[in-house]
């Protein structure tokens, strides 16, 4: 068997979690994605949420040949026996109302418990429930996505103004190194949260999506696991069939793969 054959062969998983893919936007890549799913096979797979942008889509229809390849995979994983399970996030909570129903072999719930070979329980939930800004301004949640780029052009116009009402210059750099600050204090209060909701159900652990930051540590004895998203960072989390759990990081991955592929065919003459 050639090199290039052994490598065309997927990986095998007992599952993989994915979440905050948000097809529907510019952002999704959609096409890290693809090959992911093509390379990599599971008897479980749980979409943890956001998989679907819907909230930019009422604004604004974008969906590309690569987004519609992504949902025509997945269910094609499904119908080969692949047992997938989507658990809608705040993004996609549309589908939340149709939570206990199976659409082409796909089953939405609200949660899920996974079962590891060990026998430990981990919950998996999207998370938008542990997060202040959702929960209680959902219009700052959406505001936040354009707010950014208007901030900049905003800042040039109001230290203008503040210039003629001669004031000093205020650095909206410096503001976001600031909030900065909070977002690495939001996302340590978020893992609490989510961890300490795990300890009250009684698991082992819990894999969540949400806040786009892929980790996988213990807080307090319980396992936090969260799955990253296909926006920024194109993760995924693993489990093989020992029950090891690990982020795979397939940018990196696919960066590695074609900066090995000059090498190919001398490696083959070795071989």
């Amino acid at each position: 068997m050639s090199h290039h054959e052994r490598s065309a062969q997927p990986a095998r998983h007992r599952a993989i979690f994915l979440s905050d893919i948000h097809l529907g936007t510019r952002g999704c890549q959609a096409d890290l994605l693809l090959d992911f799913l093509k390379r990599n096979e599971s008897e479980h797979l749980y979409l943890v949420g956001d998989i679907v942008d819907g909230w930019r889509l009422k604004r604004w229809w974008y969906w590309p040949q690569s987004h519609n390849d992504v949902v025509q995979k997945i269910m094609r994983k499904a119908r080969k026996g692949t047992n997938v399970v989507y658990i809608p996030g705040n993004h996609d909570e549309a589908a939340r109302q149709y939570c206990q129903l199976t659409f082409g072999d796909v089953r939405v719930q609200d949660e899920a418990i996974h079962e590891m070979p060990d026998g430990r329980k981990l919950l998996v939930i999207h998370g938008d429930q542990f997060d202040g800004i959702v929960r209680y301004a959902r219009w700052l949640a959406i505001l936040g996505d354009w707010a950014y780029a208007a901030a900049l052009r905003l800042n040039t116009i109001f230290n203008w103004g503040r210039r003629k009402l001669g004031l000093p210059y205020w650095s909206l750099s410096a503001f976001l190194k600031h909030r900065v600050k909070n977002a690495v204090q939001f996302i340590a209060d978020y893992e609490k949260a989510v961890a300490s909701e795990a300890r009250r159900r009684g698991v082992d652990g819990v894999v969540c999506g949400h806040i786009h930051h892929a980790e996988m540590r213990t807080i307090e004895g319980i396992l936090y696991c969260n799955d990253g998203d296909w926006v920024e960072s194109c993760t995924a989390l693993v489990e093989d069939f020992d029950g090891r759990l690990r982020i795979v990081h397939w940018a990196e991955e696919v960066a590695r793969r074609s900066s090995r592929l000059p090498f190919a065919p001398v490696q083959l003459a070795a071989e």
